[in-house]
């Protein structure tokens, strides 16, 4: 590299929106390449609730925009559009884009952060075929409430094994169904708290719950079973090892951040575990890391993701976008 632009530049391609802004921000406080390093960095950190960036309309491309705004959670009950509330399917695609990018550049403890955020949502990935939206608490009702329902419906003393769901997640559903009715603060506090335990209620209702109420029964067979298959497996991946490496990393409860060695065994044992679901076996068929089959660095995460998805998923190119256009921005200047 000869000069200066050439360093900011190859950091554009890195992926390294927080250094380069930083950089070009002291070089060149009017560059139009700094909302771009902004909005990266707001996306690679999945910082999902500013992704709509009100303040960079007109200095990012409204096409960047519009893609990240297909993964961002919408911050008022009526906020239009619904982005991951309508589907988690450009989410989870983002989301293997971050992954590979971590991976990439040796950042193990925001990897592990993003395969846990990953681990979350997936049953409500495997649910929205059947719902039509991906857990919308505006749609909800629909799907979850009526006679023989037990969802978010308070339990009688003595009657708690008639349901499997704790009592956290009895009360995130609860809430789930009236949220769309709060002004923007509840709203933004239920998905904070626990729209995320809503996701885990619906995994239970289709994969472990031992006395299902009409959420599973009123389903035809084949689309229960199919339903069931898919949050097994979900469930699944979230017991699996690599996600379980989070326990060990700043980002859970401990000091220690896994190397990559450590996040290639984590993840080949979860291969290992999650053959044993038919599905999970189908999928990650022929991904065994010793191969080279797959380039992706934790082979089979996308094929995972598209079997619980029951649609395919492959990483996004988002950031890989954005950086292209931030380095094209640092070379357009004078």
């Amino acid at each position: 590299m000869e000069t200066a632009r050439d360093v900011l530049t190859e950091l554009a391609r890195r992926h390294a929106f927080g250094d380069l802004e930083a950089l070009v921000a002291g070089l060149d406080p009017g560059s139009p390449a700094l909302a771009l390093c902004a909005f990266g960095q707001r996306v690679l950190d999945l910082d999902a609730e500013d992704f709509g960036m009100p303040e960079a309309v007109g200095e990012v491309p409204k096409d960047l925009l519009d893609r990240a705004r297909a993964s961002r959670m919408p911050q008022a009950p009526r906020e239009q559009p619904r982005g991951a509330l309508a589907s988690l399917r450009p989410a989870y695609a983002l989301l293997l884009e971050v992954i590979e990018i971590r991976w990439r550049r040796r950042e193990m403890a925001a990897l592990v952060a993003a395969v846990h955020i990953a681990s979350e949502y997936l049953a409500l990935l495997a649910w929205e075929p059947v719902l039509g939206h991906a857990g919308d608490p505006a749609l909800i009702g629909r799907a979850t409430t009526g006679e023989g329902s037990r969802f978010g419906v308070p339990i009688e003393p003595g009657a708690e094994r008639m349901c499997d769901h704790t009592r956290p997640e009895r009360s995130a559903c609860e809430r789930a169904l009236r949220v769309a009715a709060e002004p923007p603060p509840g709203w933004r506090a239920y998905l904070d708290r626990q729209h995320s335990q809503v996701a885990q209620a619906l995994g239970d209702c289709a994969a472990r719950c031992r006395t299902p109420c009409t959420v599973m029964t009123r389903l035809d067979d084949d689309v229960r079973a199919d339903l069931t298959s898919r949050c097994k497996l979900a469930a699944d991946f979230t017991d699996s090892a690599v996600v379980r490496l989070r326990h060990a990393a700043p980002v859970g409860h401990g000091f220690g951040v896994p190397s990559p060695e450590e996040v290639e065994v984590a993840w080949a044992r979860a291969r290992a575990s999650l053959r044993h679901h038919p599905l999970g076996r189908k999928a990650l068929a022929g991904t065994d890391s010793t191969t080279g089959d797959e380039d992706y660095p934790l082979p089979g995460l996308p094929a995972l993701f598209s079997a619980i998805a029951a649609t395919e998923i492959v990483p996004d190119t988002l950031l890989h976008e954005v950086g292209v256009r931030t380095a094209r921005a640092l070379q357009d200047q004078p």
